[in-house]
């Protein structure tokens, strides 16, 4: 194998592979799924805007992750250098991919616990028919949060370049199917939701209310959620997508998914000053009470 090709070449392959993945899965939903072509593409016409805006921040990112994965692998720098058991490549990976996985766990809660970031993530979960092009459906803000966040994350950890390509092949898998509209056999299913994030689970962070919302943030492996608390399940047949915290009739197009989160962020400035104003005003009502 040419490492250098590999190497050089990963984001084409993945965006290949992530690209075959999508298109197989968008026939086999039209297929199976009693829903017409013009319904299903309208949906994903409007979801597919963002693998532009997602390219043209990603890739530039992308030179500047890799330069730091050289530098970390030049001055052996990083956790993974301090564990034990990373002297094989093997080792390498285990341990790489279960600290990139943790490591997404905490990012993606992140995303959901904070207000400000929470306004750039929600149009991800603001889409109310879950299917395969729901992948692609990220705000351009979050994009650029996310690649940053992977390269600190590159840069504290030390995980080499070859343990994040077949991590990120791996995780592009599981992204893809975990938001498709298909299910799993219900036996299956609940083993495999031991251990890793199936449709099924990551349907139930799609539900469009507290708490499943803020629940199952695992990206490969659902662990992390069963360790920290939180994970949930609902039954399929329960779960409804979208949000109850958003005006969907405001979200219909592209321009209006970009300038939402700065609508909330305007709302929210609105709030805060009328609510300093109100306690101002009930001060100053208190201290001629006390006069």
């Amino acid at each position: 194998m040419d490492f250098n090709f590999n190497t050089d070449h990963a984001t084409t392959i993945q965006l290949i592979f992530f690209a075959t993945i999508i298109v197989g899965l968008w026939h086999s939903e039209l297929f199976f799924n009693p829903e017409s072509l013009k319904s299903k593409w309208n949906h994903t016409r409007l979801n597919l805007w963002f693998i532009a805006t997602a390219v043209m921040i990603q890739l530039p990112l992308t030179i500047i992750l890799i330069k730091v994965m050289g530098w970390t692998a030049r001055n052996d720098w990083g956790i993974m250098y301090h564990i034990p058991f990373t002297a094989t490549f093997i080792g390498k990976l285990i341990i790489g991919f279960l600290m990139l996985d943790f490591f997404e766990y905490v990012y993606h809660r992140m995303m959901h616990k904070t207000k400000y970031l929470w306004h750039f993530h929600l149009v991800h979960h603001s889409d109310m028919q879950l299917d395969v092009s729901t992948t692609v459906r990220e705000h351009p803000a979050e994009t650029f949060i996310r690649v940053c966040t992977m390269i600190f994350v590159m840069y504290i950890t030390g995980v080499t370049l070859p343990v994040l390509i077949i991590r990120q092949f791996i995780q592009s898998l599981f992204n893809i199917s975990s938001h498709t509209s298909f299910s799993l056999p219900r036996n299956l299913e609940r083993v495999l939701a031991l251990v890793f994030v199936t449709p099924g689970v990551h349907k139930v962070h799609h539900h469009y209310k507290l708490p499943y919302t803020d629940c199952n943030y695992g990206d490969v492996l659902s662990i992390w959620d069963r360790l920290f608390g939180t994970y949930a399940a609902l039954h399929n047949s329960e779960i409804v997508y979208g949000l109850d915290v958003t005006n969907h009739l405001q979200m219909g197009q592209f321009n209006e998914l970009l300038a939402y989160p700065f609508e909330l962020k305007k709302t929210a400035a609105l709030v805060d000053q009328e609510n300093k104003e109100i306690g101002a005003t009930t001060l100053q009502v208190k201290l001629k009470l006390q006069e």
